[in-house]
């Protein structure tokens, strides 16, 4: 099985996962939703995703933190340092990015936009919206792309 390209379609699906909720979220909680600000901040983030997932080993660095720590393969323990390790690369990244890239728009068009007070909030909610996506959905992901990856990989091996 090609570990890779199970790699990269979890690198996929959470990242297009994670940002459309923080895009979402992003959005409703600047009190100003717009679609076409949605809508940018949504495909902005789905490329610095894919980018850091693409580059980063993440599942590599998740397992190896969780065992130099001890713990089982696959424990409640385990699958919460390995989403804990995801969510502490992907969250702040994306959350400099899109806060500035909203600070910017934010300029453009006269409007006035604390930045380090918007970050903080957002990194703040990004970070356990982060955890609790890469938590949960990281085992159907798993299963998702172990299913596609070839023949006797059914994702139950888990």
């Amino acid at each position: 099985m090609d570990m890779k390209k199970v790699g990269r379609k979890m690198s996929m699906l959470m990242g297009i996962t994670l940002s459309f909720c923080m895009s979402l979220i992003g959005n409703i909680t600047s009190g100003n939703f717009k679609v076409p600000a949605f809508v940018t901040s949504f495909l902005v983030s789905v490329v610095i995703c894919l980018i850091i997932g693409f580059v980063v080993p993440i599942g590599k660095l998740g397992k190896g933190a969780s065992g130099r720590l001890g713990l089982e393969e696959h424990s409640l323990g385990a699958r919460c340092i390995e989403s804990l390790v995801a969510d502490l690369i992907f969250t702040p990244v994306m959350t400099v990015a899109m806060v500035s890239f909203a600070y910017v728009m934010a300029k453009k068009h006269d409007e006035a936009m604390p930045y380090v007070p918007a970050l903080l909030r957002s990194l703040g909610i990004g970070l356990v919206l982060g955890f609790m996506l890469a938590f949960v959905l990281t085992p159907v992901y798993l299963k998702i792309a172990m299913k596609g990856a070839g023949p006797g990989f059914d994702g139950d091996s888990e």
